[in-house]
């Protein structure tokens, strides 16, 4: 019998919530400290996450919005195919595919069941974004016209680390499969520490507090978000609110491809239905249905509610996603899938729009709100390298404070890899220029937050460059009256000749070749002239803004007074 939730201590309750969330972090730790690729290591495009015995996310490390609240729903079809009864120990799944509740193929997600006195107590979680899992270019394929062009497929799967792992035949089979087995296999371990560790803090509450105190705590730490999740939805007016945004294109034709959020709040509830979104692309940017879930409940609970609130099963309990099958954000297989951010972003800037109009002083104006990912690789005497980076731009705007620059979007939130990493780990590049690009933020009564650029010098023979992007045409617009940001670019300087990439585009480059990838600057929230004299100069001193643009933003000020 488990412990009634009203006769939970409630000291008891605050230093086992409190020490579940911990242990989720210190998962989180041990993924990022123990992993060997830059993508890894370095931008930290990963999470771990510890769910009770139905499956059900209870704490959750604070990496990859984009993961948050969905890693338990990816784990069900897991668990419906393998019941907790079922299992041994060390036992565990495995499982990629975006049409079993996975979100792309480099997400690789790690399930250890937790085993207390012969019984689940519950499941330690990691995923991680992996540099290269197959597919037809290194790192990203960005020619795929199906999910089989993209990597290595695995679905849920239930293995043994004795048998499976440790030099078993899965392990090996993975390893025959990717071109930087080092990186890639060392990051696996990573995933496999960070569960270890998982599981052995929620023993150590289990041999501390018993396991029916522990259970009734994971129950009432699902209740108190969702508590708290429907009383911030609450003081939102009851409505039905549209919002609408935009890919540039699907890498094929010039044709927009739009996003629509019908946000309706009733009550504690709210429901987002995204009908009316362009169908399906040829190309990578169809975001699977798990992954425009992640979008819209990162943007609700980023709009309404405080960082305080763990994000888990239970605070996604009052909202209800919806997309129409055979969407942009809900694909019929085998549709391709990599690069899922772009539509996931442009549902988040859809909502954030909808939202907008119920609660403006709560929301932000449009960032570059893109996940632009470039690939470096190398084919040499001792195999592939492979560099991969994401890139964000800049932030959009608030009500009360500027955007931030040169950031990664609000859904990665990914690190920028140091330069001193990439000299120490590719020798077949350098990067000679890494900076802010001046006068790319909205203007406003708050400033968007400046993009920036990095630039690469080829140095070797036999290289080649991909890349995923988007607003390489539309600008991230402001909001209430506040000016956009700028697009970003991508070209190739090869003996004084200037080449243009696409957004979505690969290419073999030269040694000599000069890259440079650059990502916009974020929208501005409210009237430009209401900017204080005091704030331009500051701009201008930092160097946020040029001279130029200092003297119009002042003009405005002028002409409106």
């Amino acid at each position: 019998m488990s412990v009634p939730v009203e006769t939970l201590d409630p000291v008891d309750y605050a230093v086992i919530s409190q020490s579940l969330i911990a242990a989720a972090r210190e998962m989180g730790a041990k993924l990022i400290r123990s992993a060997y690729s830059t993508v890894l290591r370095e931008a930290r495009d990963g999470s771990a996450a510890l769910l009770d015995d139905g499956g059900n996310t209870i704490a959750q490390a604070e990496l990859i919005p984009m993961q948050l609240g969905t890693i338990g729903q990816v784990f069900q079809p897991a668990l419906a195919l393998y019941p907790k009864e079922t299992l041994s120990e060390g036992d565990f799944f495995v499982m990629n595919d975006p049409y079993s509740g996975g979100q792309h193929l480099q997400d690789v997600f790690f399930f250890h069941p937790i085993f207390f006195e012969g019984k689940v107590l519950g499941f330690s979680a990691s995923v991680a974004h992996h540099l290269d899992i197959s597919g037809g270019d290194p790192g990203l394929n960005t020619a795929a016209t199906d999910v089989y062009s993209e990597g290595f497929i695995i679905p849920p799967v239930k293995l043994n680390m004795a048998r499976d792992w440790h030099g078993g035949a899965f392990q090996r089979i993975l390893r025959a499969n990717v071109r930087v087995p080092h990186q890639t296999m060392g990051d696996f371990d990573a995933q496999v520490a960070a569960n270890a560790i998982g599981a052995a803090r929620i023993v150590e509450l289990a041999e501390r507090y018993g396991v029916n105190k522990l259970k009734a705590v994971m129950a009432a730490l699902l209740d108190y978000s969702e508590t708290r999740m429907r009383a911030a939805i609450g003081e939102v007016p009851d409505g039905v609110y549209y919002g609408e945004d935009a890919i540039d294109d699907d890498g094929i034709t010039d044709a927009p491809l739009p996003v629509k959020a019908k946000v309706t709040v009733k009550g504690d509830s709210i429901e987002i239905d995204f009908a009316g979104t362009a169908p399906q692309v040829r190309r990578n940017l169809n975001a699977p249905f798990a992954a425009t879930i992640s979008a819209a409940l990162s943007c609700v609970k980023g709009v309404l509610t405080s960082p305080d609130i763990p994000f888990n099963a239970g605070a996604a309990r009052p909202i209800t996603v919806k997309a129409p099958k055979g969407s942009l954000l809900n694909p019929h297989h085998p549709a391709p899938v990599r690069a899922r951010m772009e539509a996931s972003f442009r549902a988040w800037n859809a909502v954030m729009k909808a939202l907008s109009v119920a609660v403006p002083d709560k929301v932000i104006a449009c960032g570059y709100d893109t996940t632009t990912v470039g690939v470096l690789s190398q084919l040499g005497d001792n195999g592939w390298s492979v560099y991969l980076e994401i890139f964000g731009g800049g932030y959009g705007a608030a009500i009360d404070s500027d955007g931030c620059d040169a950031v990664d979007s609000p859904l990665s939130n990914c690190s920028n890899t140091p330069i001193e990493a990439l000299d120490q780990d590719f020798p077949f590049f350098r990067v000679i220029e890494y900076a802010m690009t001046q006068d790319s933020c909205g203007v406003g009564q708050s400033r968007g937050g400046l993009g920036f650029l990095r630039r690469y010098e080829i140095l070797k023979e036999g290289v080649r460059f991909s890349l995923y992007s988007d607003r390489f045409k539309r600008a991230p617009e402001g909001l209430f009256g506040g000016g956009a940001g700028t697009t970003g670019y991508c070209e190739i300087k090869r003996r004084g000749e200037i080449i243009p990439l696409k957004s979505k585009d690969a290419v073999d480059l030269l040694p000599g070749d000069i890259v440079t990838l650059a990502v916009g600057g974020g929208g501005g929230f409210g009237d430009p002239s209401k900017r204080s004299a005091e704030r331009l100069r500051e701009d201008q001193a930092d160097g946020i803004i040029s001279a130029d643009r200092a003297a119009s933003w002042a003009s405005s000020k002028i002409a409106a007074e």
